[in-house]
């Protein structure tokens, strides 16, 4: 028997795309600018347009979420759709995983290989000639060619209790899930409101973090490659928490609007993959970069 003709809904032209392809060029421009210019210890405009990335980029997400929602609750998407949207997301948190797996495989090289090469394995006979007097090839290196010595970022205090928010933020958005299911509004609004708490919370303590690192460690972004590797990890993590948690809020507004049903939430389901994703990448992150 043939199947019914199923409707395939194509949105019209949008500016959303392009929008967000310029806020992304003005964060990656603006950060490069702002970092060089706090290690040179000059004035630029990096900080300026690094700012005008993330406004660009936050009117880019109010805006396309707003069209996203308006097509949904105007019934114009069909059950294909609905699977395509489940196939590009699986395959954006897939990229993504693709995308922290090179950081932490530099992480590794430096470690395992580069670092212990340096230090004279592999019968290194350049070894004397290239380093600087005093250098020791251990993990983390605190030491710097100008003599300029860090401490490293230990695992216990603020890096556990991050750990323990973003574990238990997991918990609570997985039976915030489950009351959507169970269509239980009042056990969904709650547990997700806490997730969100949660992430605001993990955010606030890496700044704090960051505070003791520069003041109290002197590990900065000048502390050669164990301050870089530390930087780009967290600080890329960081910003996954930060969209993840933008992402919670908008799902948020649109439950305490009597969005979703326990029958239609890809919204929030894919929001739940994406958060879930995020906090596994921590507790490896948690492992390699804090405790090994």
């Amino acid at each position: 028997m043939q199947q019914p003709y199923e409707k395939y809904y194509v949105p019209a032209q949008s500016p959303w795309p392009i929008v967000g392809a310029v806020a992304l060029f003005l964060i990656a421009l603006g950060a490069g600018n702002f970092v060089v210019e706090s290690t040179q210890g000059k004035e630029g405009y990096g900080g300026y347009i690094l700012l005008a990335g993330i406004v660009t980029l936050l009117v880019m997400l109010f805006g396309w979420f707003k069209n996203q929602i308006d097509e949904s609750m105007s019934g114009l998407y069909s059950a294909q759709l609905g699977r395509s949207y489940r196939q590009g997301m699986s395959w954006f948190i897939f990229s993504e995983v693709m995308f922290f797996f090179a950081f932490f495989g530099a992480l590794f090289y430096a470690r395992m290989i580069s670092v212990p090469w340096l230090g004279g394995s592999m019968n290194n006979e350049m070894t004397n000639v290239v380093l600087w007097p005093g250098f020791e090839a251990i993990w983390p290196l605190v030491k710097t060619p100008d003599g300029t010595t860090t401490q490293e970022m230990g695992p216990g205090g603020l890096p556990t209790i991050n750990t323990i928010i973003l574990l238990v933020s997991s918990v609570t958005l997985h039976y915030a899930h489950v009351g959507l299911e169970k269509n239980k509004r009042k056990q969904l609004t709650w547990l997700l409101g806490i997730t969100i708490l949660l992430g605001c919370g993990f955010l606030v303590l890496q700044v704090e973090e960051y505070i003791h690192a520069y003041k109290e460690l002197d590990l900065t972004l000048q502390s050669g490659i164990y301050g870089n590797t530390f930087f780009m990890l967290t600080g890329f993590h960081g910003m996954h928490v930060t969209l993840g948690t933008i992402i919670l809020m908008v799902m948020f507004l649109r439950v305490l609007k009597g969005h979703f049903t326990p029958d239609d939430h890809f919204a929030f389901q894919a929001g739940s993959w994406y958060w879930h994703f995020v906090d596994v990448v921590w507790v490896m992150l948690f492992l390699f970069v804090y405790v090994l």
